[in-house]
């Protein structure tokens, strides 16, 4: 009964150390932190956002957009001409009468 959790696996999420984040890590957020200096502000969050930036465990936007058009791309534009097939024969198959008024 309940509390009985032979079996399962938990994966136990592993928070790192905030500390390990700085903004001189990421080009886009120093110029940030940069533009906010020249207007007298700043912004102590910004380090939260750091990570979004590692290049390493994220990559670059370009290597995104790569993976992006590797991974689904192709399927869906196979998907596209298959379904754009489809329909053309279809429309041939059955062509709509055109309606010159109303009976």
């Amino acid at each position: 009964m309940g509390g009985d959790h032979h079996g399962e696996h938990h994966h136990k999420t592993v928070i790192p150390d905030y500390r390990i984040y700085k903004v001189e890590d990421a080009p886009e957020l120093v110029r940030v932190q940069k533009e906010l200096a020249k207007l007298g502000l700043k912004d102590p969050w910004l380090r939260n956002e750091v990570w979004r930036y590692n290049r390493k465990e994220f990559g670059t936007p370009s290597s995104k957009m790569s993976a992006m058009f590797s991974k689904g791309f192709k399927y869906g534009l196979i998907l596209f001409g298959i379904t754009t097939a489809i329909e053309t024969a279809a429309d041939f198959l059955n062509p709509k009468m055109p309606h010159h008024g109303h009976h």
